[in-house]
């Protein structure tokens, strides 16, 4: 049986991902700041601040789940930090970190010059989280010596979508479905990611899915 941790288990997408993987029977924990608490009763709940997990936190684990998330001018900046802080934890170890992450930096061109976030059409209010969950993947592509993966999810990413079980799988480039739809709810993206833990498809690799 695998082990799961789940790190900001508490949110929306964290708490999709634990329901899943749970569903999956895997032995999941979630990780959560001080007043919050991981809602599925069969995983367990750990009350730690993500800045404060240690290597020895994380080391009993297979997979690390990285589900943070930010959106004041403030805090957008953690993107980057946390995510540096976990590769730090896990570096060199046999851990895998999967990380929740944007469709902002999708290509959109064969030649990976522009990303969705530079096209005119993107609203401005989504430009300074799309930017910095970009670089924090530009961070990320540096680390040879972490086991991470990078999931992008559809343009419409459907908080309180159904889950259908059925999704698409592309690579570094934005795309659209039969439909001319990207979109995907948190339900059928947190089956893709404990999919990518079952098949280890992407190791060290940014990939994205949308639904059908």
């Amino acid at each position: 049986m695998k082990k799961v941790a789940i790190v900001c288990a508490a949110g929306r997408q964290g708490t999709c991902l634990v329901n899943e993987a749970v569903s999956r029977g895997y032995d999941v924990t979630g990780f959560v700041r001080g007043g919050d608490k991981v809602a599925n009763p069969k995983a367990k709940t750990v009350v730690k601040d993500l800045f404060e997990l240690t290597r020895e936190d994380l080391s009993g684990f297979d997979v690390v789940i990285d589900a943070f998330g930010a959106w004041t001018p403030e805090t957008l900046p953690l993107h980057r930090t946390s995510l540096a802080h976990l590769c730090d934890v896990l570096s060199g170890t046999k851990v895998r970190l999967l990380v929740v992450g944007g469709a902002g930096s999708l290509y959109v061109d064969p030649e990976h010059t522009v990303q969705v976030k530079d096209l005119e059409s993107f609203p401005d209010v989504f430009k300074p989280l799309a930017n910095m969950q970009g670089a924090a993947l530009d961070d990320l592509r540096k680390r040879s010596d972490v086991l991470w993966t990078f999931l992008s999810p559809a343009g419409d990413f459907v908080a309180d979508g159904e889950r259908t079980g059925e999704y698409l799988l592309g690579g570094e480039e934005y795309f659209v479905n039969e439909k001319g739809e990207s979109r995907i709810s948190y339900a059928d993206y947190a089956i893709a990611m404990i999919d990518e833990i079952e098949n280890a498809n992407n190791i060290q690799k940014r990939f994205s899915v949308i639904g059908k």
